[in-house]
Formats: C-alpha cells, structure tokens, sequence
C-alpha cells in the first residue's frame, strides 16, 4: 500500500533535494488532510451543539443540521481524495496476489488506469451540477446550495491528480502501456458492440453490472470505481441519460446527514483505543473469568460485543480488542490460528449490534427507523454469541485446566471500577436512541465528548493519554469514511440505472414467485446476501440491493426490522467466510497468522453463525419483541 506520504516524496532519498513539483504535491497532500480533518471536528461540534440547544437549553438552533449537511459532502468528497491517496479505498486484491509480478504490475496498472477514466468522465458534468445548484438558496442560512455542491467538482479534480501520480508512480513502462491498451480494447469493443448491446434489452445488464463490474473488481479497482466505470459506460453506450445523472445520484447518496454518523463513529472508536477505555474492559473481563477454563476466549467474545456498542466499526472492534488480549492468550497456550478465527467469528456475530455501521445505512438508504434498528439488533447477537460461545465451551472441554490463578475479589472490584466508563458508554449511546434524547447521528457526538472528557481527566491524572495522536485519529477517519461514503454515492448511482432499466422491478416479481412464498424468499436472501456479502462487503451490497429488497419483503408482510437483521447477519456470514471474505483476511491480518491455517478452523464457528442465522430467521420475535420501546426518528 502506497501512503501520502510516499507519494509526496516520490521515492526520494532521504536527505535529497525536494524539487518544486514534489514541495506542492507535499503541501496540497497536507493541506487537504489539515481540511479533512478541520471539517470533521466542525461536524462534531456543530452536532452536539445542537443537542446541548435542544435538549438542555430547549433553544433548537435551526441552522445546524443544514450547516452540518453543507460541511459534510465537503468531508465525505475530500476523505475520499484521501483515501485514494493512501490506497484505501475497498478493493479485492486475494485473486491479484496470487499472479505473477508482471501481472500482477499490469492489474495495478489497469485498476490506477480505470480510475482516471472514471474521475475524468465525470469532472465536468459535476462541475455543471454544482452551478445548476446555485440557484438553490438553503432555507435557514439563504446560502446558494451550489457551495456545497462545489464539493464533488473539487473533489473528483483532485482524485483524478491523484489517480494519475499514482499511475505514473507505478512501476514498469511496459505494464503501463499493456494497461492502456487492455482498458481502449475493452472500450473500443463496446462501443462497436453498442447497437448489439441495445438490442439486446436487459441482459445486457450482465454484460455491464456483472461482467465489467466483476472484471474490474478482480484486477484490483476499487469496488466504487468499479460501480461508477459500470455506471457510466450503460449510460453512456445504451441510454441517452446525461452523464450529470450520475453525479445528481451520487451527490443524493453522499449528502444524506444520517450518514455523518460514519466518521463520527469511527473516530470515536480510535478515541476508545487512546484513551485506554478498551483496555481496562479487557482487564476487567479478565480478572472476572480468565481462571476458567477456555476463559479468555469467552473474555474475548463479550470484549467484542461490548466494544462493538461503542466503535460501530467492526475493523475496529477487532483493532481495540486483539493486540490487548491475544499476547495474554498466547501465553497461556492458545493457539494463534484458532484465535484468529474466533476473532473472526466474533467480528461477524456482532454486525447487528449498535451503533453498527451497517445498520445506520440500512436506514439511510432503506428507510427504516434507526432507533428501531438499534433497539432489534441487540438479542440476534445475544442468540450468535451464545451459540458461538457454546462452540467454545465444547472446545476448551478437550483442553487442559487453566493455569491462572482465581483473581482476588479485591482486584474484580478494582478493575470493575477502572472499566466502569467504558462500561457506561454503550449504555449511554444506546439510552440515548432510545429515548430519544438524540438520533443516531447526535448520539454519536455525544460519544466523543463522553470518551474525549475521560481521555483529559484520565490525563490530568498522571495516566499515559497519547493526545497528540488526535490529528492522525481525525485524519484517518476522515479517510475511512471517505471509502464508505464514495461507495455509497456510486452505488447509488448504480441502483439508479439499474432502476430505470426495469430490473427492479423484474427482482421484486422474481423474488416475489420464489416457490414457499416468505420461507422461500427468506432463504434466498440468506444465500443472495452471503455471496454478495463476501464479495462487496456489507455497506456496498445494502446500498445496491437493499432499496430493491425491502419493498419485496414489506409486501410479504416481513417486518422491516426482521429483514434487516436476516440480511446483517448473512452478509457477516459471507463477509468472515474464507476464501472471498473480506472481513476474515483483515482478522487473519490483525492476528499476524496466515489465513490457510485459519480457514480450517474458522468452519466450526461459521457452523454455529449459520445456526443462529436460520433461529433469527424463523423466530421473528428475536428480532421485533422490543421495538415498542423504540421511537421514529
């Protein structure tokens, strides 16, 4: 993976003359960073301002949530920039790794090549979108709404700056130029075959959204800029749809301010690593069962289901909790592999539990009430984890006794008392939803300053509080959300053309006819949504299919909330399952073990993850039994 930095430096030796081209390329690297992150911190604080106004003043300031929505495409638009400055944009790259270094250099190629086409292709008519917008004044601030718009013009040219440095940065003149012409015989072709691919009605659906997309994605583009290259070759070769639909589209996806829960729940989960919240949880869960025997593994899986309350970010809860816990394991005999893959297990088991990444887009995109997802995603994962915890009592069985002494009940007490914020915190998001002192968004402020207060009071303390880390915490959030953003934009784009081809419609009556009328559609969501989930990973595939799917399951009278938690928990299946699944290279990787060794072991878990998937299923209760306490936002 390239960083920014790289990239600003050229390769350069150190100590060696920066050259003026490289001194500007460093400062517009670091200037969109300082602004990222800028923007973010304006984001938290005009939220929670806007709590303290409402609720404690009863003063509501009119123009926040509109000023919040302004700032947020600029930051959703420039974390993007970042992220593909920093190669982390989401891509698969299992089929890439396994080639040769040639091909490997052409795929690189290819993928930095289909990014420049796409970027370029939609420049100008986001900048005809931003002035089309000024003619458009915001209600409480009189703003011309062509200011935020401005966003994706100034975004997509500088990712576009972007995408070609990193082309030419690129090793090997020769892959270089086999990648220009690979990717003009792929356009050429198409563009001869367009009165073909007219005529062929709605199967050439399958020849741009199955085959370009799945092409592009497996020599390594990035999964958005595999949608948007998708999006606007259809449009372009067989429709007469302006390209500014594309950009009209993605703006829609991007600017939802449900969504500014996504940085903000991702900086807050590099708040609680900082500020030592996660480690006292461990230590507190430790010295309360590590004499048991298996006992850390147990340690391991309720870590995970409390941190997943607070982070939202399943990448995180993984970070927080296995470097605190899995030296200690290891010590203690537990095999590396096996811990990866309850780790692995334990990431997918808790993709239902709020404030989950997921479940916020669900009800961005689906249009079903967050709250209500919050208040229904909490006993499909009490039914996973208890399954997967049984899994490991049956297991440490066959073990030898545990060597750890019983802790003192003086030393339980004390490190109950350390862990009592972090243990107070997912109440207080989840409390907070619930009774509808904030939304989603909101709450997610509120989350920040509770960990920031602790992190300055545990400062002020004596305690090793890493401040200064601040910056980077934001910088990198903002770019992780700039990924997930950009995918939903583009995957919005993409809903949108497959809409108006008709084939939603024809995927509502197909699935609709499925032989077992509920049952039978229920199960073909089961399989649908875990191939799609190994494959797109769970944000990309819900904006995709899920405003197609869920009016199919309302009219077969499945409750929205039911459905939601049945889709979650089978894209978690798909995304933690060897050998396509995301989610389980990135607990392989966290656990510094290979992913062969792994996937053996990682079945038995996902065996009882499919159980609990067909009980969550069939027992619409688990999911639907609290949602009276739930309220509408």
């Amino acid at each position: 993976m390239q960083t920014s930095q790289t990239l600003a430096q050229g390769g350069s030796q150190a100590g060696a003359p920066i050259s003026p081209a490289r001194a500007v390329s460093r400062a517009v690297i670091h200037l969109v960073e300082f602004a990222a992150a800028a923007l973010l911190v304006a984001e938290v604080g005009i939220l929670l301002c806007g709590v303290i106004w409402r609720y404690a003043l009863d003063s509501p300031l009119v123009w926040s949530d509109e000023l919040a929505s302004a700032l947020f495409s600029w930051l959703a638009m420039l974390g993007s920039v970042l992220a593909l400055l920093r190669g982390e944009h989401m891509k698969m790259t299992a089929v890439v790794k396994r080639w040769s270094p040639a091909w490997q250099a052409w795929a690189q190629s290819v993928a930095s090549l289909v990014v420049c086409v796409f970027v370029a292709m939609i420049v100008v008519p986001a900048a005809h979108h931003a002035s089309g917008q000024m003619e458009i004044s915001t209600p409480a601030l009189d703003m011309p709404d062509g200011w935020r718009a401005m966003a994706l013009p100034v975004g997509a040219a500088l990712m576009f700056c972007v995408a070609v440095a990193r082309m030419l940065a690129l090793p090997g003149i020769r892959a270089r130029i086999a990648a220009i012409v690979t990717v003009g015989a792929v356009a050429v072709a198409l563009w001869l075959a367009a009165p073909a691919l007219l005529a062929m009605g709605n199967l050439n659906l399958l020849v741009f959204f199955v085959a370009l997309v799945a092409g592009a994605i497996v020599v390594g583009t990035p999964i958005a800029f595999a949608f948007g290259i998708a999006t606007v070759s259809y449009l372009t070769l067989v429709t007469h749809a302006p390209l500014g639909i594309v950009v009209s589209r993605m703006d829609e996806g991007m600017a939802n301010l449900v969504l500014l829960a996504v940085p903000v729940f991702v900086l807050l989960g590099s708040l609680l690593e900082m500020s030592g919240l996660a480690r006292s949880l461990i230590d507190f869960m430790c010295a309360l069962l590590g004499h048991v025997r298996g006992g850390l593994q147990f340690v391991l899986l309720g870590a995970i289901f409390l941190v997943s309350g607070i982070s939202g970010s399943k990448a995180a809860d993984m970070a927080a909790v296995a470097p605190a816990l899995f030296p200690e394991m290891r010590k203690r005999g537990s095999d590396p592999e096996e811990l990866a893959a309850l780790l692995a297990a334990s990431g997918a088991m808790t993709e239902t539990i709020p404030p989950s990444l997921v479940l916020i887009t669900i009800g961005a995109v689906c249009g079903v009430s967050i709250s209500a997802l919050f208040v229904g995603g909490l006993m499909p994962a009490v039914v996973a984890t208890l399954l997967i915890g049984a899994v490991c009592w049956l297991r440490a069985r066959r073990e030898s006794a545990a060597s750890a002494a019983r802790a003192p009940f003086a030393q339980i007490a004390r490190t109950f008392v350390v862990a009592l914020p972090a243990l107070v915190l997912p109440v207080l998001i989840r409390v907070a939803v619930v009774e509808g002192i904030a939304t989603a968004t909101e709450v997610s402020t509120l989350g920040v300053a509770y960990t920031l207060l602790f992190a300055l009071a545990a400062r002020a303390a004596g305690k090793p509080v890493p401040l200064r880390r601040l910056y980077r915490m934001l910088v990198d959030a903002a770019a992780l959300s700039g990924a997930i953003l950009l995918i939903i934009g583009l995957a919005t784009s993409m809903a949108w053309a497959l809409t108006r081809s008709g084939f939603s419609g024809q995927l509502v009556d197909m699935m609709q006819s499925v032989p077992g009328g509920k049952t039978g559609f229920l199960l073909v969501t089961i399989v649908c949504f875990a191939i799609l989930g190994s494959v797109l990973e769970g944000i990309p595939a819900i904006v995709l299919f899920g405003p197609l799917l869920f009016p199919a399951a309302h009219a077969l009278h499945i409750n929205d909330v039911h459905y939601a938690m049945v889709v979650i928990l089978a894209m978690g299946l798909g995304l933690f399952a060897p050998p396509f699944g995301v989610g389980f290279y990135a607990a392989c990787a966290i656990g510094k073990v290979s992913p062969d060794g792994v996937g053996r072991r990682v079945w038995r878990y996902l065996l009882a993850l499919l159980v609990a998937l067909v009980v969550v299923t069939f027992v619409p209760w688990i999911s639907t039994g609290f949602l009276s306490a739930a309220p509408s936002f």
